[in-house]
């Protein structure tokens, strides 16, 4: 299949860091379709070969073992073009369009890797120049907005220029590999989903954790937050997958139709249940890995006494029949003591014990980073003695074992599916817009909030708040058990 894919923004840390190097795994493992170009386009002003050698160079930042040798590179760099494009400027459009009708490709797909402040002028300016026929798909990255008007606004425009069917909203955590076992996980088998209701699980639990600070991202970090970086779409994403209902079919709005019904059963915030239910917080200097690290506030272009935070532990609950009563717990925060993304699913203990120690709930663990696996913890006698204790014992599965070079990462795998037209992990115009209902009154609590952020040290696992959260409903995070 003959495709062009282009990258507005061929010169910025999302394309090398991760966009081109997922797309040369996909090269390197025979993924990606026959016929295919890709075209950066940037401010700078440089012919092809000199954008092919200035990748090359980032190239070597990427980890070993998915580093081109210097055949493979040449083979891949031979499919890759650059342009220098004004993007205010309507010919810049005009003569895109006239490279792209150099041949006509089957399909082609405009990935917006820019700042979302230019999503709504990049795509006026492609519907002005005629870039949106049905043959073309135009990727968003998140964020998409600051907030729910400027996400409609966004949606808008995007609208007036493509179809729903032709806007690919992608969110990575979507594209790994673990979260998209989840819909194996759950429909796939007959083991989990007769138990996946309140009757049999006490409390699920997200956990999104970073021990890295926000480095060279401050000035952006600084106007975003955790909330918004991380829960209204990463975290809320996997909660939806998880507590969602079996759709029809695996067709992508059945999907998405039943997401959307996850998000608009999520109990509502009040003022006083931010107070009571949210904990934000920001990392003071601290410790991590061995090595000292500043506090958030003496990060490089941070502003003095910063109300920005860096954590947000949050309890919610998705009000149906399934889910009544059972509390989801919500996390994410940088400078924490690992990097971990994992789902906990912490089942009721058993109705009855007759062993010593057969209180202790069974858990399954979805884990997402730095492993990409899932975990069944069950309980198992020690020994044959009558009366012997039970203790947890481990059901560990690795899918980088189990299923070694058929993985497929995160970028690579939605990158595909956005050539190949595919919309299952792609989030719809409405998935997004609700999930933006949801935390506006968390923003809006915060913004009236004086108090501002609590204080906890690099190297933890954020503020005593956050364990208080969970304990008061008799839990504790993953971690303390």
């Amino acid at each position: 299949m003959a495709f062009d894919l282009v990258f507005f923004g061929g010169t910025g840390d999302l394309t090398w860091r991760k966009l081109m190097p997922a797309l040369f795994q996909a090269f390197r493992h025979g993924k990606l379709p026959e016929g295919g170009r890709i075209l950066a386009v940037a401010r700078d002003d440089m012919p092809d070969e000199r954008y092919r050698d200035w990748l090359k160079e980032r190239f070597q930042e990427v980890e070993g073992a998915k580093r081109p040798s210097d055949e493979e590179f040449e083979r891949f760099a031979a499919l890759v073009h650059y342009r220098r494009m004004d993007l205010s400027q309507p010919e810049h459009y005009t003569r895109l369009k006239e490279w792209l009708g150099e041949r006509s490709a089957e399909t082609v797909v405009f990935y917006l890797a820019t700042s979302p402040h230019l999503f709504t002028q990049i795509c006026e300016q492609l519907g002005a120049a005629g870039l949106n026929g049905p043959h073309i798909r135009v990727v968003l990255e998140k964020p998409l907005g600051h907030d729910l008007a400027s996400a409609q606004h966004i949606n808008r425009v995007v609208r007036s220029v493509f179809t729903e069917s032709q806007a690919f909203r992608i969110d990575h955590y979507l594209g790994k590999p673990s979260v998209q076992n989840l819909m194996a996980l759950r429909f796939g088998n007959a083991l989990f989903e007769p138990l996946w209701n309140r009757q049999a699980i006490a409390n699920i639990q997200i956990t999104l954790a970073e021990s890295l600070g926000v480095g060279t991202r401050g000035p952006f970090y600084d106007s975003t937050g955790a909330l918004r970086d991380m829960i209204q779409n990463h975290a809320l994403q996997l909660l939806t997958m998880i507590a969602m209902e079996p759709p029809s079919t695996n067709d992508a709005d059945a999907i998405r139709d039943e997401k959307l019904k996850v998000l608009r059963s999520l109990k509502p915030f009040t003022r006083e249940s931010v107070a009571r239910d949210v904990v934000r917080g920001q990392y003071r200097a601290g410790s991590v890995d061995g090595k000292s690290v500043v506090g958030y506030l003496d990060e490089a272009k941070i502003p003095a006494n910063s109300p920005c935070e860096t954590f947000v532990a949050l309890r919610t609950e998705v009000q149906n029949w399934r889910w009544a009563g059972v509390p989801f717990y919500l996390r994410t925060g940088k400078r924490l003591a690992a990097r971990d993304a994992q789902i906990v699913v912490n089942f009721r203990p058993v109705p009855h014990p007759i062993f010593p120690g057969a209180n202790q709930p069974n858990r399954l663990v979805i884990k997402l980073q730095p492993e990409d696996g899932l975990e069944l913890q069950l309980l198992a006698a020690k020994g044959n003695s009558h009366g012997e204790s039970l203790a947890p014992v481990s059901l560990d599965l690795d899918f980088d074992k189990a299923f070694g070079s058929a993985r497929v990462g995160a970028y690579e795998r939605l990158l595909l599916d956005a050539i190949a037209g595919k919309l299952n992990l792609f989030v719809r115009s409405d998935e997004q817009e609700q999930a933006w209902r949801w935390v506006e009154p968390v923003l809006d609590a915060w913004s009236a909030d004086s108090m501002g952020p609590r204080a906890y040290n690099a190297g933890s696992w954020g503020p005593a708040a956050a364990s208080a959260l969970v304990a008061r409903d008799g839990f504790s995070w993953a971690e303390e058990q």
